[in-house]
């Protein structure tokens, strides 16, 4: 959902219990980024996990609880979700079909879906990819947090049919097509269905067998509507207000089915920097659709096809992309040789946006590991 809740964490003052941070490796030289970790947890999370990878070391270490009322610590190995890193995937499966021949970047929606999306004659699959199509943000017509009103999408089971119809009932955020970028969660959607056009199976199975099988991420599911996340995990919370106060709800079991093809996957730190790896390392794309990814949607973003980057303090771009999945929020980042990786998700406790910390979390495990 990317951020659905930026605006409300400066307003929102809520409880949470820190437990005492473990490491599940011990690594002396990577004191300091255990410190930066306690720091994300003890400005604006409820637990956090980190895995940092070099060309000889993993270091994970974990901060805050798995569980808010106890002292249980966060498994450094947790499922979680892992919001619009989603779109990665997603994008990546559009590629192999670019590849393939089936698709082309130029096509347009209407070619694919007729009817579907209002000027989709004049709207490609690039712009859907690169948020540069002015689709209006399905996310943008739900009730959200602190409403308690956002509890009744728990059970609820949404298809992209009605997820899309609900976003285009509103008038594009900006026209023509691909002359601004805005973020949305309706590109994505959008861009699971053609996948079903195309290949004639949902988007969920095209990267169960394009993705995770090939590349073993044991561990990183398409949920569709199961409300579970096995194994071990956080749980993650929102903000909801009862009885006159803001309060943290359980939220860990939920219907994904709310954020589909942009936002649905679960996943651990160790699976994404596998992907990351094999994506980057040209195992996934031929060279010159990765390079398409890595092409700035717009003059001055960082978001290409699917795929974002930053750029640290050490002069190193590194690739990847992060999520927000409400309850959950991740960032994932390799360098292009894969020579390093880091990934971190936190619960967030909506006292504070976390941005800003993390940032500063992954330039050091990039610049300055070991």
């Amino acid at each position: 959902m990317k951020r659905v809740l930026r605006g409300l964490v400066a307003a929102t003052t809520v409880a949470a219990v820190v437990a005492t941070p473990t490491v599940a490796m011990a690594a002396p030289d990577r004191t300091a980024l255990q410190t930066q970790l306690d720091d994300v947890v003890a400005a604006s999370a409820v637990g956090a996990l980190a895995e940092v990878r070099d060309e000889h070391r993993v270091w994970r270490g974990t901060s805050g609880v798995a569980e808010l009322g106890t002292t249980q610590p966060v498994a450094a190995r947790s499922r979680f979700r892992i919001g619009s890193i989603t779109k990665t995937f997603v994008a990546t499966v559009v590629l192999q079909l670019v590849a393939e021949k089936r698709l082309r970047l130029d096509d347009t929606v209407e070619k694919w879906l007729p009817g579907v999306v209002p000027n989709g004659d004049h709207i490609t699959v690039r712009q859907l990819l690169n948020h540069t199509s002015g689709l209006y943000d399905f996310k943008n017509t739900l009730t959200v947090p602190p409403n308690p009103e956002f509890l009744d999408y728990r059970w609820r089971t949404w298809t992209a049919a009605e997820q899309i119809q609900r976003a285009v009932a509103n008038p594009p955020t900006f026209e023509p097509p691909g002359s601004a970028y805005k973020y949305s969660n309706t590109n994505y959607l959008v861009l699971g269905e053609i996948i079903q056009q195309v290949t004639g199976r949902p988007y969920g199975v095209e990267v169960e067998r394009r993705l995770i099988k090939p590349l073993r991420l044991r561990e990183t599911v398409v949920p569709g509507t199961s409300p579970w996340i096995r194994g071990p995990h956080p749980h993650g919370y929102v903000p909801i207000e009862q009885n006159g106060k803001v309060q943290l709800v359980d939220f860990t079991e939920m219907n994904p089915s709310l954020f589909g093809a942009g936002g649905e996957m679960i996943s651990t730190a160790a699976d994404l920097s596998r992907f990351f790896t094999a994506l980057l390392g040209g195992r996934l794309l031929p060279p010159y659709l990765l390079e398409e990814m890595k092409k700035p949607a717009v003059e001055g973003r960082n978001y290409g096809l699917g795929l974002a980057w930053i750029d640290t303090s050490c002069g190193i771009r590194v690739y990847g992309n992060d999520g927000d999945a409400l309850a959950y929020q991740s960032w994932s980042f390799t360098t292009p040789n894969g020579d390093h990786q880091v990934t971190v998700a936190l619960t967030p406790n909506f006292r504070a946006d976390p941005d800003d910390l993390v940032d500063a979390f992954l330039d050091k495990a990039i610049c300055n590991v070991g």
